[in-house]
């Protein structure tokens, strides 16, 4: 068994999907383990997200960069600079704006391969190119063109841990031990036996 972090951002709670975006992962077959609405500070953002790593905020600027040149926008007019690592910064603090903006239902799920089963079902980071299907896919059409010219973050709904060392880092920084519950699910034995 494995665990991952989901976060529900504040557009998906906003937006009422919450029930919908939780129910796709229990119908799969993956457990919630812990549960709870939070509204986080900066502080919390910026501890969950390695802004304070310099390589991360320069390949967030490198992709920011990309996105940029993808829809034929000048990066320099737009943003006021070509600098990674200074577009990097600049998106950080969108993030920290965008996480900070409304309640965040924070979820660890369980289950076999549960990292990257949930990946796959939230789909590209970037709604404009996530696949329908997926969480992304069905329910949001923000794109980076439009977040960049708007100086925010993309809104793309959830965020899911990318492999085991950010799921276990991520689970301790957002529940305490207690907060988490071993239980079996009446259909475990259909789906695991």
């Amino acid at each position: 068994m494995e665990r991952t972090v989901v976060l529900l951002k504040p557009d998906g709670v906003k937006r009422g999907l919450v029930g919908e975006i939780i129910s796709r992962f229990e119908k799969v077959g993956l457990k919630i383990v812990a549960m709870k609405m939070v509204w986080v500070d900066e502080e919390m953002v910026r501890k969950h997200y390695p802004i304070t790593r310099e390589e991360w905020v320069k390949k967030i600027g490198e992709k920011t960069l990309e996105s940029y040149k993808q829809y034929g926008q000048d990066p320099g007019e737009k943003i006021g600079t070509t600098d990674p690592k200074e577009i990097g910064l600049k998106v950080c603090n969108w993030l920290v704006d965008y996480l900070t903006s409304g309640p965040v239902i924070a979820v660890v799920l369980e289950g076999p391969h549960a990292i990257a089963v949930v990946r796959k079902m939230t789909g590209h980071t970037y709604p404009e190119v996530a696949l329908p299907g997926t969480i992304r896919g069905d329910y949001s059409v923000d794109s980076t063109e439009i977040a960049n010219e708007k100086k925010r973050s993309t809104r793309n709904l959830v965020h899911a841990s990318g492999n085991a060392e950010e799921a276990k880092f991520e689970e301790e920084l957002w529940f305490h031990k207690k907060e988490i519950h071993d239980y079996h699910r009446v259909d475990e034995d259909i789906i695991y036996g």
